[in-house]
């Protein structure tokens, strides 16, 4: 009967503690000794659940950084149907696209587009006064943003576009990415759409 009791005892404090545990009794005038041994592997289940939550977080991390199924240009074109007027920038940044809009009345505007389904995820309105300086490099300008985004892609992944308005040397400054992750600038010309080679980047 003590025995019994004993192995009781020491068997739910295994499951209760959670661990591995053996009870051992033995009789007082019999010789038999009986071995209770309990393996949980809830640990090991825990370890598991913990590096699968590690494994998730570095996912989302990549899925952040990269760009997803929605091009540059494609992100242009989505935030100036929210916010009418002249797109100045794009840019792939903290897990969105950042689009930078010159509208009427010279208001500068910041709209986000969701890389992964083109949908806006906010705008609000930026304190800007280069309006001027803007609107005087794209007087004869025949190529918009999303125009030197296209004309980029065919040098890899555009992860940004914007408006180079100082100097003789304006153009569209584009940066691409490669599949093995090197980044590379390409000066857009205005007029004709053509793509060099930025001298910055040499």
């Amino acid at each position: 009967m003590k025995r019994n009791i004993v192995i009781a005892v020491v068997t739910a404090a295994a499951l209760v503690g959670g661990g591995t545990a053996t009870a051992l009794a033995v009789a007082g005038d019999d010789d038999s000794t009986s071995v209770t041994r309990t393996d949980d592997d809830r640990d090991d289940r825990n370890d598991r659940n913990d590096r699968d939550d590690r494994s998730g977080e570095d996912d989302d991390a990549g899925r952040a950084a990269a760009p997803g199924d929605v091009t540059a240009a494609e992100a242009v074109a989505a935030a100036l149907k929210h916010t009418p007027g002249t797109a100045v920038s794009a840019e792939l940044d903290d897990g969105s696209w950042e689009i930078d809009v010159l509208a009427e009345g010279d208001t500068w505007h910041s709209v986000r587009i969701a890389p992964d389904s083109g949908k806006v995820l906010g705008a609000q309105r930026d304190d800007e006064d280069d309006a001027a300086e803007v609107r005087a490099a794209l007087k004869n300008a025949s190529v918009t943003a999303e125009q030197a985004a296209k004309a980029a892609e065919s040098k890899g992944t555009v992860v940004s576009v914007d408006l180079d308005d100082d100097g003789d040397d304006r153009g569209w400054d584009t940066e691409t990415r490669a599949s093995g992750g090197d980044e590379r600038e390409w000066k857009v010309d205005l007029r004709s759409g053509a793509v060099t080679t930025d001298r910055d980047d040499d």
